[in-house]
């Protein structure tokens, strides 16, 4: 029976090392920035096109970590609740800014709410609800969002042919 035997010089060891190492960075939470009614902004929309801004975020899959930006001229954004956001209450929001370029960063998953703060538009179908999609590490699949993963898996494919 022959035997096998492996002589590991310290900066073989090392490089192997190192490769392991970057091998446990294997992939990271990669957000990403959306413009609300992109080149529109968040503006009223047309009388005959209110639903334009969940149809808007019906054609992303927001993640955690994923900001959205407003763009507007004399109005603002809120974020409220959602039996304020179907009665277009703006005296109670959890968010609100209005100075004309608002991000707004999602923390968690789950359903958010907003709309304008100016008087009138909210009614006027400017308002819009974005769905945050649970975090699956193990899920492979999203429209924009895809797994990116660290050199340090061909590092370490390299190193082991290597050393091997």
């Amino acid at each position: 029976m022959a035997s096998f035997t492996i002589s590991l010089n310290s900066t073989t060891l090392l490089v192997l090392l190192l490769a392991i190492v970057s091998c446990l960075q294997f992939s990271f939470v990669d957000s990403h920035e959306f413009q609300v009614g992109d080149l529109k902004g968040w503006v009223v929309p047309p009388p005959n096109d209110t639903d334009i801004y969940n149809i808007w975020a019906s054609n992303f899959r927001f993640q955690v970590g994923d900001s959205i930006i407003f763009k507007y001229k004399k109005d603002s954004v809120m974020e409220v609740g959602k039996e304020n956001y179907n009665d277009c209450n703006a005296t109670q929001p959890t968010f609100f800014s209005n100075n004309g370029d608002t991000e707004f960063k999602f923390g968690h998953s789950g359903t958010f709410y907003f709309i304008s703060g100016a008087s009138g538009h909210c009614e006027k179908g400017q308002k819009m609800i974005v769905r945050v999609m649970i975090q699956d590490i193990h899920s492979k699949s999203s429209a924009y969002h895809v797994p990116v993963f660290s050199i340090g898996v061909f590092v370490f494919a390299f190193v082991v042919s290597y050393v091997i």
